[in-house]
């Protein structure tokens, strides 16, 4: 994903919530390729997803006209809630790095629902294998999506 001018503050460099936006865009992307968008999960399965903690450390900036690749792995699923670990990187070197916990909740009512089946088998399929160690923030493993 190249880096535009509205991504910037003044100086060229990413605004820090700017980073929110190509994290999402990876995480629908993932969605997209196990066979979801969010359109058809709103209207056929009644459902969203809504943000419910980001943990997010900077490390470098990105700069305008740079190319950036963000990456989204399934860290952990619970009944109604994903865990993704995500990274923003540009030429191999991580620039960010994000634990995002993302809850599954009803379109009209916005309250906790748990993953219909057909959606939790294709989503487990692009789970790490559970560990015993906890997770590291933005550690994706070979299945990875990329923007």
């Amino acid at each position: 994903m190249r880096v535009y001018y509205q991504d910037t503050d003044a100086g060229g460099v990413v605004f820090h919530a700017t980073y929110l936006d190509f994290l999402e865009r990876a995480r629908m992307e993932w969605m997209r390729s196990r066979g979801f968008d969010a359109r058809e999960l709103a209207s056929r399965f009644r459902l969203v997803f809504i943000v419910r903690r980001i943990e997010i450390a900077y490390m470098k900036p990105a700069l305008l006209d740079d190319l950036v690749r963000i990456s989204a792995a399934l860290e952990n699923m619970g009944r109604a809630q994903l865990t993704f670990a995500q990274e923003v990187r540009r030429d191999g070197e991580t620039l960010a790095r994000a634990a995002v916990n993302v809850a599954c909740v009803g379109a009209n009512d916005l309250k906790p629902m748990p993953f219909p089946e057909v959606i939790r088998k294709s989503l487990a399929a692009g789970a790490k294998p559970p560990t015993k160690k906890k997770a590291q923030a933005g550690s994706p493993g070979p299945d990875v999506n990329r923007v």
